[in-house]
């Protein structure tokens, strides 16, 4: 009895503990608070999408391939050493805001690839700190909770007006922000992607032609000329000619398999192809000029490229562009005496992801025999577990024998008869002395 009375009580117990999140009449009580859920949409709103004139060429899939790229490479608050060096992370809102979650919406990459496309496409980038601890517009110390990217759409002397997503409202808005509290970022590469003459919006416009040319060409028109039998010179023999063609359109159209009958004193031409332009030749040539001026080549583009092009691209392209973007941030979100401690903010890039395996051997024992590295900071760069051994942490040459633990070595001290054989050379080095000077003095003698 006292077993059944036991079981009766954990079911009890798992019930009252029980939760699914279909239960409770989900759909009704989501019903009734519908207003405070606040807006809803079919598509995420906030994020960020190319414009309509980028989606039907390449230019999308150049934002996109640069931005990935480059938000790639992690941001950090750091902490300096006296010779500015790395030294360790800083625990801050704005080091968890580059590292783990910037804001509801984003994590930290995403936010970061949020950063580089509207850089790419509006040429300038607003990065504002929404959620603080302090007000920063009444105190120049805060700790920044959550960071947002808004395009700038205005601009006065000490004040930006910035289109910002409010998570706590469900939509864009405008909002007025001192030039010191958001971090401005121009696109580096601004005269090549941004400048209304320059060579990407050049591209973007032959794209365009390019695209309106061919939607005319394959809109479903025949093409075709009509030679009449007679002249047209006169408006009763054009009438008549525009009535025989809307009469072969609807033959045409009308018919199943588009069949139509001609007088045989009628004569058919069709075009087998629009009027002839070098739009494409002009694309290519823009494509080419833009990839040379980005350091894009196709093989970077199409993942294929060596060491070499991919170091080239890294710093011809993606760390100028990251450089822009720290410079920003830590001009606006790090305060003078943040500064004066030796706080920054830096960037780290794997050097290991795109090297071959027999490279990443040779660079892992030149750095661990040159003592550059230890063991376990090797083992996390290629992706395994730190060893426990405690010399896995310390700089050392393991080709090379070691002293045992902490024991020091014993000074050699010279024996006996190095003793006496030191003494014995320095006699005879006397006597030697000593016979040089009598052999001297005879000789100066016997001139005299």
């Amino acid at each position: 009895m006292a077993s059944l009375f036991s079981r009766i009580a954990t079911v009890g117990n798992s019930l009252a503990h029980a939760f699914n999140v279909f239960g409770d009449n989900e759909e009704q009580r989501y019903r009734g608070m519908e207003t405070q859920y606040g807006a809803s949409y079919g598509t995420r709103p906030d994020r960020r999408r190319v414009g309509s004139m980028g989606d039907k060429s390449i230019i999308g899939s150049i934002y996109t391939r640069l931005s990935i790229d480059a938000a790639a490479i992690e941001m950090r608050h750091v902490k300096l050493d006296s010779s500015n060096r790395y030294a360790s992370d800083v625990d801050s809102g704005l080091n968890d805001c580059l590292t783990v979650e910037a804001n509801i919406d984003q994590a930290a990459t995403a936010f970061r690839q949020d950063i580089f496309m509207t850089m790419f496409e509006k040429g300038v980038v607003a990065i504002v700190p929404v959620d603080t601890d302090l007000d920063p517009k009444a105190t120049g110390g805060y700790n920044i909770l959550s960071l947002r990217t808004g395009e700038i759409v205005q601009w006065f002397p000490q004040h930006v007006r910035v289109l910002l997503w409010n998570d706590k409202k469900g939509r864009k808005e405008e909002v007025t922000l001192p030039k010191r509290m958001v971090a401005i970022v121009e696109n580096p590469l601004y005269s090549v992607m941004n400048e209304p003459n320059s060579t990407l919006q050049r591209l973007i416009r032959k794209l365009s032609m390019l695209d309106a040319i061919d939607e005319a060409s394959s809109s479903g028109k025949l093409d075709i000329i009509i030679q009449l039998p007679y002249a047209i010179k006169h408006e009763s023999r054009r009438d008549a000619a525009e009535i025989r063609a809307r009469d072969i359109e609807n033959q045409l159209k009308g018919n199943q398999y588009g069949i139509a009958y001609t007088d045989a004193s009628e004569k058919i031409t069709q075009l087998n192809r629009p009027a002839e332009n070098n739009l494409l030749s002009q694309v290519k040539f823009l494509t080419e000029m833009l990839y040379g001026q980005l350091g894009l080549t196709e093989s970077v583009f199409t993942g294929e490229a060596d060491e070499k092009a991919m170091l080239n691209y890294h710093n011809r392209t993606i760390a100028p562009v990251v450089n822009a973007v720290l410079e920003a941030m830590r001009r606006s979100f790090l305060t003078k005496t943040a500064r004066t401690q030796k706080q920054s903010i830096l960037y780290f890039r794997d050097p290991f992801k795109t090297m071959p395996l027999a490279d990443i051997a040779a660079a892992t024992d030149i750095f661990s025999r040159n003592e550059v590295l230890t063991p376990n900071e090797i083992r996390g760069s290629i992706g395994f577990k730190p060893n426990a051994e405690p010399k896995s942490d310390q700089l050392m040459n393991s080709n090379m024998p070691q002293a045992a633990g902490s024991e020091v070595v014993p000074s050699v001290e010279p024996s006996s008869d190095d003793m006496d054989l030191a003494e014995k050379n320095a006699m005879l080095q006397q006597t030697l002395d000593e016979l040089e000077a009598e052999v001297d003095a005879s000789l100066a003698g016997g001139v005299t």
